[in-house]
């Protein structure tokens, strides 16, 4: 069990880290700018709830793009989220679409089936909370704010959840290692967007307070 437990955190920190690989590629930045954002992402990344998996996953993202405000990692972090909901929904596909080629009435198939539903629904809530974030960042949007906080809260946390309830679709510690590698991929996305509403929620937070300081 214990051996099970370690091999799915070292899954999470691969799929973490060969997912930046892959992620689409920004200006490039000079040494001192990757120096200042990833010393501002690594505090950033302290207070979330899986503070090592955020770091290694947004760290990679410093030699893309400067990230040097609230706005900036809040945004990236949405990003590696969706992105590694979209990954893992691809691999599942593609274990689902052999799995009904043997047997479509099986309980693995219904299984993968319905998580991938799952996570088609946490992809959508996600894109809409980064164009939501990206309207934030574009100008002041007075009272409105609120209601875009709510939108966004709501969407990252329907993400989670439905990230969630895909993982209970495989109970248990004794499973074939297709199972536990969707598991450990599923999990990694709940972990992501967690990590991810606290940034948000941090830019929240900071953006009311600036708000305060500039009324008249």
């Amino acid at each position: 069990m214990a051996r099970q437990k370690l091999n799915l955190l070292l899954l999470l920190s691969m799929i973490c880290v060969s997912g930046l690989l892959s992620e689409p590629v920004l200006a490039r930045t000079s040494r001192s700018s990757r120096s200042r954002s990833r010393a501002y992402i690594m505090a950033a990344c302290k207070r979330t709830r899986y503070p090592s998996l955020c770091y290694q996953c947004l760290s990679g993202m410093a030699s893309r793009g400067r990230i040097e405000t609230p706005h900036q990692v809040a945004q990236a972090a949405l990003s590696v989220a969706l992105y590694k909901a979209m990954y893992t929904r691809a691999y599942m596909m593609k274990v689902a679409k052999v799995l009904k080629a043997m047997n479509p009435k099986g309980r693995d198939y219904q299984s993968i089936q319905d998580c991938t539903n799952q996570l088609s629904s946490g992809i959508y809530q996600m894109t809409q909370s980064i164009n939501e974030l990206r309207r934030l960042g574009h100008g002041p949007v007075g009272n409105d704010f609120y209601f875009h906080m709510s939108n966004i809260e709501t969407w990252i946390s329907t993400t989670i959840t439905d990230a969630m309830m895909c993982v209970e679709e495989f109970p248990g510690h004794r499973m074939g290692k297709v199972k536990a590698t969707i598991k450990g991929k599923v999990l990694n996305v709940a972990m992501t967007a967690s990590n991810a509403l606290y940034l948000f929620h941090s830019f929240a937070q900071k953006y009311v307070a600036a708000r305060a300081l500039h009324k008249p």
